[in-house]
């Protein structure tokens, strides 16, 4: 039991420290006007190109690629940008407002409105990739970064990213049927931790005055144990760093750093999610690098990992819906930043329980969609109107629930815009 709580706190400190990534890159975009007027260049084809930008590109281009017809890559509606638009600001609410991650209801999302989940991979990665871009401020954070360990860590990263990418679209040019429930299956995983344990720490704080958050607080210069045997151990060539917190430098053998990059590369690859939720964690735990150059670290990898992986192993492959992932961007600028917002305005017990019940809306959606999946795969036989059912419940649920989330936190905000324009001035 011990084991399953220190993994949820290992990731629950990753979510948290994405969800931070994901504020300060949102915060850099909305007050830079340079980076505002790159995203409305992006935006231009959405907004001014339209049906015939993508009649365009459809006349270009095959009907559909990557050998199998499961989606129109060019295809153009207003109300598929509008849907992505909300799905990013719903996303953008749960990290800003709940201070977590909330890229992991993305792909569910994408995927209950019907989009291929390589398809939903892809596009997300790109919407990370562009948003990373765009909002990077990595010439102010150098100080903080270690570049013998950015540079092997990213060696790993990008073969994990190929990887994945690969994995990927094999299954999916094996039967895309197979690929969904491939991506299925690891949201399931990941999601169910970590509803399981956020509900459970939202019913326990509910019978405590004061709630320590562990995950936020135990980043300390203390090298955690798992650390300290990793430093120990003199595999060549070893890397030296943090010689600004420690006299002398800590070091550590350049093999777990490419290892690290490895797994953190794959999962994003795989799940199209920011790889940020795993390197915060796996540098001030697992190698016992400090808080301030895992952040400067962190944001480095990001821009190339999203980058590589979107690009060369979806992109040119035609894995990415450039309209989903615009209207994504453009929803999470505004979402995150009014969830940040009432976050002041908030208690934090109820903040706690709608990040378990949001995330669980993820879980049951993904749980949901997989009965059919194996059906249709000949693993299992159900009849037609009782998958009809399952996926009904799961669909409404999900969407149901999260509406219910962004529609509170936007009362919240409203109910409460004298008190926080007064906080302002």
């Amino acid at each position: 039991m011990k084991f399953f709580k220190d993994l949820h706190q290992f990731m629950m400190a990753g979510a948290k420290a994405h969800a931070r990534w994901e504020l300060a890159m949102s915060n850099n975009i909305l007050r830079s006007r340079k980076r505002l007027l790159v995203l409305g260049l992006l935006l231009i084809p959405v907004f001014l190109g339209g049906y015939a930008f993508a009649d365009a590109v459809s006349q270009a281009l095959p009907g559909f690629i990557g050998s199998k017809s499961a989606y129109g890559p060019s295809h153009y509606t207003n109300v598929i940008f509008g849907a992505s638009v909300l799905v990013g600001i719903c996303a953008g609410l749960i990290t800003g407002c709940i201070g977590a991650g909330g890229g992991f209801i993305i792909a569910p999302a994408l995927m209950s409105a019907g989009v291929r989940g390589i398809l939903a991979v892809g596009t997300d990665l790109f919407h990370i990739f562009a948003k990373a871009i765009m909002g990077s401020v990595l010439h102010r954070k150098m100080g903080n970064i270690s570049i013998s360990l950015a540079v092997t860590f990213l060696i790993g990263a990008l073969v994990g990213s190929t990887v994945g990418g690969w994995l990927n679209r094999t299954i999916y040019d094996a039967n895309p049927i197979l690929s969904d429930m491939f991506i299925t299956a690891v949201y399931i995983f990941i999601l169910g931790f970590l509803s399981f344990y956020a509900m459970h720490d939202y019913l326990k704080s509910r019978t405590r005055k004061v709630v320590v958050e562990e995950g936020a607080t135990r980043i300390a210069e203390e090298i955690p144990a798992i650390g300290k045997r990793l430093q120990s151990v003199n595999i060549p060539p070893m890397l030296t760093f943090d010689e600004s917190v420690t006299p002398g430098g800590r070091r550590i053998s350049s093999i777990f750093l490419v290892i690290s990059g490895f797994i953190v590369g794959l999962a994003a690859s795989v799940m199209g999610v920011g790889g940020g939720f795993l390197t915060f964690p796996m540098f001030v735990y697992g190698l016992g690098v400090s808080s301030m150059t895992t952040v400067g670290t962190d944001i480095f990898q990001i821009v190339f990992t999203a980058g590589y992986s979107s690009i060369t192993q979806y992109g040119i492959y035609g894995f990415i819906f450039y309209t989903l992932a615009m209207g994504m961007l453009l929803g999470s600028l505004i979402g995150i930043q009014v969830g940040s917002i009432v976050t002041k305005v908030v208690p934090g017990t109820t903040i706690r329980g709608f990040y378990a019940i949001t995330v669980t809306a993820g879980f049951l959606n993904r749980v949901c969609a997989l009965p059919d999946k194996l059906v249709r795969m000949g693993y299992i036989s159900l009849s037609r109107d009782i998958l009809n059912v399952i996926d009904m419940i799961g669909n409404i649920g999900f969407f149901l629930i999260i509406t219910i989330f962004a529609i509170w936190v936007f009362y919240c905000f409203f109910a409460n815009l004298s008190a926080l324009k007064g906080e302002v001035h």
